[in-house]
């Protein structure tokens, strides 16, 4: 009988020590998510800057290429006794004429002229006539207004002299006449042709719509800032501005402005909202010289909660013996406040809940949670079964982990943008330079489905157009 007492009291004391040892499972409720809803938030419009400088040698080189050969023909004598051909003769040079304080485009225009002039009568239904043929050649003056009309570079252009190197003359009753007048004044029939044909080449060489349009497509692909947190860029346009082109030394300046909205997401690359179709040109009469962002920095709570558990990746909390491990975390919305659920293993094993308000920290670049507690039935639980997990210094050390930083976020945002403004060239003879300043900070807005964070950003862009193809 003695024996069975100790080998029962020895069982006991076993089990009671095995008990003792053998960690202890915590039974929560979980505080539910509020019911999920489309995901709408405030986004203020961003307003991007481009003064564009175009030099007038490109707009000459561009003339040149479309204008060649034969560029005026009239071949009907009968109606004014004068053929004309006329070929341009070398290249086309423009340069600003800077006779006052309204700069005109001045273009010289070498050419060649055949010109086939019929002398003669009509009577009694006989035609006697003699045809004189003269290859002639001289140097056209043009001069045109510069203006932008529906994407394109307009210009309005008058024939200002025509010069010929030599006076055509032709032999009539023995003598040498001349008959450069006859000629001049033959100019009215192709004086029109050829200032039309100028302001076409030139607006069909400064057509800036698919350069523009090709352009804004790539700018709002969305790219990736950060590989680590998995951060996108989305630039979406709504408006185009331009002011008037001006012609100011060798060069013509525009201000184009890009009214957008600028998000960045996290998780997988998210889709385009480009749409040629609804990107119109308005004109403006003064844009102003910065770039004012507003950037919207969405953060959905699956992936906040990636980033968070990362936090606690090989960290213990407790004291002595008592130890816990945060196997996970995961975060979702609750009443304005966050609810953060860490799946815990150590001393005590299930989940526990903790609320707290996402404040930004301006200077680590943080959004962390304020006032964190434990929910009301984490902390019950906890003061029956684990007093020590719910004691204020490890919660502290609990909430010094629920973080997230998106200073890295800001850094690389800031750095992947200065790429495309450090001589950053589109395509072959556009340049694209300027700075930016840091990435402010202004407010937070809680939706059902994510973190939303607003930023501003202000800086200055150029663009050159220099050497274009």
């Amino acid at each position: 009988m003695q024996r069975i007492r100790i080998f029962v009291l020895s069982f006991s004391f076993l089990l009671l020590a095995a008990n003792c040892s053998a960690p202890s499972k915590i039974n929560t409720f979980k505080p539910e998510p509020d019911d999920a809803v489309p995901l709408v938030y405030e986004n203020s419009p961003s307003f991007i800057n481009l003064p564009i400088t175009i030099q007038l040698k490109d707009i000459e080189n561009k003339t040149n290429n479309l204008l060649n050969g034969l560029i005026y023909e009239d071949n009907t004598i009968e109606d004014d006794d004068i053929e004309i051909k006329i070929w341009k003769l070398a290249p086309i040079t423009m340069e600003n004429s800077s006779k006052d304080a309204d700069e005109k485009i001045k273009t010289i225009l070498p050419l060649k002229a055949n010109v086939k002039y019929r002398i003669g009568t009509k009577k009694l239904g006989v035609e006697l006539y003699t045809i004189k043929e003269f290859n002639l050649n001289g140097v056209i003056t043009l001069v045109s207004e510069v203006n932008l009309v529906n994407w394109k570079l307009d210009t309005k252009t008058k024939l200002e002299s025509l010069d010929w190197n030599e006076s055509p003359t032709m032999v009539l009753f023995g003598k040498n006449v001349p008959i450069t007048f006859l000629i001049n004044s033959s100019t009215t029939l192709f004086k029109s042709k050829i200032e039309h044909k100028i302001d076409e080449s030139i607006a069909k060489s400064m057509d800036f719509k698919p350069n523009v349009v090709n352009a804004l497509e790539k700018i709002s692909t969305p790219f990736q800032m950060s590989e680590q947190y998995e951060s996108w860029l989305r630039l979406t346009p709504i408006e185009i501005y331009s002011t008037n082109a001006k012609l100011k030394g060798q060069t013509i300046q525009l201000d184009m402005g890009i009214k957008c909205a600028m998000e960045t997401l996290i998780g997988k690359k998210p889709e385009t909202k480009f749409n040629a179709n609804t990107i119109v040109l308005k004109s403006a009469t003064k844009i102003p010289n910065q770039i004012t962002a507003n950037i919207t920095a969405v953060s959905n709570y699956d992936d906040a909660s990636k980033i968070i558990t990362k936090n606690f990746a090989g960290q213990e909390f407790g004291s002595g013996k008592k130890k816990i491990k945060v196997q996970n975390a995961s975060i979702w919305h609750k009443n304005n406040k966050m609810v953060i659920a860490l799946d815990v293993l150590g001393s005590i094993n299930g989940t526990i809940y903790l609320t707290g308000l996402p404040q930004y920290n301006e200077t680590t670049k943080e959004i962390y949670f304020n006032q964190m507690d434990y929910a009301l039935d984490t902390k019950n639980k906890l003061v029956q079964t684990a007093n020590w997990l719910a004691q204020g210094y490890i919660l502290n050390k609990i909430q010094a982990n629920c973080h997230y930083s998106i200073q890295t976020n800001l850094e690389e945002g800031k750095k992947s943008m200065m790429t495309y403004l450090k001589n950053y060239s589109p395509m072959p003879g556009v340049f694209v330079n300027g700075k930016i300043e840091d990435i402010q900070f202004k407010k937070i807005q809680l939706t059902n489905q994510a973190i939303i964070a607003f930023l501003t950003i202000n800086g200055v862009v150029n663009i050159t157009v220099d050497g274009l193809k």
